[in-house]
């Protein structure tokens, strides 16, 4: 188990069962060829969830795992969405000018003239791009994680600069 100072990153997900022998199928937030290369699947509070023996390839870049834990289907159904984490020291090097998606989770969102907007509450992608989920004075918004939309970043002053789009396309002829 690592360190209680340890950092964790979450990167993967349970999606389900596959076939009837404990085999669990899960979608990575990452590289599926690296995802188990991590070492095993840990909670967010460092404890070993699931140990993968062998991983093979499934679709729409799944990938199903064979376990050193002896679970039943039912077992792994009750498990799905749960949020796998890996230490961030097992994780590769950045360049200087990547991140990880958990390093954007509590930064301040300023607009464009510095007003505060709120803070990242998490990055989701909902099958048209990634989204900065930001919680701020009027409630929880989206933001599309995009040059245009996000033009600006300092991760070490712990703030993004948001220039949100005015309004969507088509809302226009909507009444309140």
């Amino acid at each position: 188990m690592p360190a209680p100072e340890e950092e964790f990153v979450v990167i993967a997900a349970v999606a389900g069962a596959h076939g009837v022998r404990g085999d669990v199928k899960i979608k990575p937030f990452g590289d599926p060829s690296q995802v188990c290369s991590y070492g095993p699947f840990l909670d967010k509070s460092g404890a070993v969830i699931l140990t993968p023996t062998q991983a093979k390839p499934g679709p729409n870049g799944t990938v199903t795992l064979r376990l050193k834990e002896n679970l039943t289907r039912e077992q792994v159904q009750a498990m799905k969405g749960t949020l796998l984490h890996a230490p961030r020291s097992a994780l590769p090097e950045l360049e200087e000018d990547e991140f990880y998606y958990s390093d954007l989770i509590g930064l301040t969102v300023e607009g464009l003239e510095g007003d505060a907007l709120g803070k990242v509450k998490s990055v989701q992608d909902f099958g048209a791009g990634d989204l900065l989920e930001i919680s701020g004075p009027d409630g929880v918004w989206f933001l599309p994680f995009t040059k245009a939309a996000v033009p600006h970043m300092d991760l070490a002053a712990g703030k993004l600069v948001a220039n949100p789009p005015e309004t969507i396309e088509g809302d226009e002829d909507k009444d309140p």
